[in-house]
């Protein structure tokens, strides 16, 4: 039984071996608490305000499907079809309902971004972006989405009221990942192109600085505080460091083999690396570096013990724990631990497309 104002769980992605997986990690002891099996591979991940729900897109190619997990049981308890594989997703503030980027409709109708009702786990709407989009930020108020969209290099502000495009801002090159600071004033773009971050100021919707990072940026994260801004890169192994109030780097912190998604704990103190290792043989180099924020170090790399966390790409934190969630519980998975399985061809074909 979870202990009141616990420490939060976080959740990292897997296409996993014969199934993809969510691995669960206490972050007050850095170790496996549970895994969860999902029917394809495990990509992008959101997790509600509440902490009581992660959704988890179906990165295989192959399906257009969002997976639902309860965390109170560690278990799908839903499965969502979008119409269209899915990209990346979001949980708007108050958590009532869910964007899902994607692309290949199933009706080629323009709709990129799947709106999903999370009372009935249902599709109930749709916007037309009407561009290549990639991922999506809300603003704090839940009022915009913040929209990347890779292949002519801008994001775009849409009024989530109206559903429509209000503004377009040009940033760097290929842009992929988005993030919104804590009250609301910046909006950090990863270019993954150009191995830039692009900050938008979003009073007047223009970009007020590039920062350029390690290579190949690929996931971001600003501290709850706005103060820092952290920026994992796939090509050099670190995570880059962002002063948000100079828009400098002030730490490149050498992490585990192509790091992909990062979070960070509520209080600030932690960021957690999903080190996806794609071009290892060796299944220990796929594990998670876990950062001290006050010295700037990996502290910690998690053991998944007898699991395989095969190409972990994504990780998202939810709140402190405040009711009886039990995660102690490791679920079933047939096969999880042998040291075969899949090539990482969703993500190999990602860097490639970088």
């Amino acid at each position: 039984m979870s202990i009141a104002g616990a420490a939060p769980f976080a959740y990292v992605t897997s296409i996993g071996v014969h199934t993809g997986a969510v691995f669960v990690i206490d972050t007050a002891t850095d170790n496996l608490k549970t895994v969860v099996p999902v029917e394809g591979w495990a990509g992008e991940a959101a997790i509600n305000p509440a902490g009581t729900k992660v959704y988890v897109t179906d990165s295989s190619g192959f399906s257009t499907n969002i997976f639902v997990i309860d965390t109170a049981t560690n278990t799908v308890n839903a499965v969502v079809d979008v119409g269209g594989y899915p990209v990346g997703v979001a949980v708007n503030p108050k958590g009532s309902r869910v964007y899902v980027t994607r692309r290949c409709s199933s009706v080629d109708d323009g709709n990129n971004v799947s709106i999903i009702d999370t009372s009935t786990n249902t599709v109930i709407d749709s916007i037309n972006v009407g561009l290549n989009i990639y991922n999506i930020a809300f603003s704090p108020d839940g009022k915009k989405i913040y929209a990347t969209n890779n292949r002519n290099n801008t994001i775009s502000v849409i009024d989530v009221t109206t559903k429509k495009i209000i503004a377009s801002v040009h940033v760097g090159d290929y842009p992929t990942e988005i993030a919104t600071s804590p009250d609301g004033n910046k909006v950090y773009v990863i270019n993954s192109g150009s191995n830039t971050v692009s900050v938008v100021d979003t009073a007047i919707n223009n970009v007020t600085g590039n920062v350029s990072v390690g290579e190949g940026p690929s996931d971001i994260a600003v501290s709850p505080d706005g103060t820092n801004v952290y920026v994992t890169n796939w090509r050099s192994n670190n995570v880059s460091v962002i002063n948000a109030a100079t828009n400098t780097v002030i730490a490149t912190i050498p992490v585990g083999l192509t790091p992909f998604g990062v979070a960070i704990t509520p209080d600030g103190k932690k960021v957690y690396v999903a080190n996806s290792a794609i071009y290892s043989s060796d299944y220990e180099d796929n594990n998670v570096s876990v950062i001290d924020t006050v010295t700037n170090k990996v502290t910690a790399t998690v053991n998944t013990r007898k699991y395989t966390m095969n190409c972990p790409t994504g990780v998202v934190i939810g709140p402190s724990v405040k009711d009886g969630n039990d995660s102690s519980k490791i679920n079933s998975i047939p096969g999880f631990g042998l040291l075969g399985g899949l090539v990482c061809l969703f993500l190999v074909q990602r860097l490639r497309k970088k």
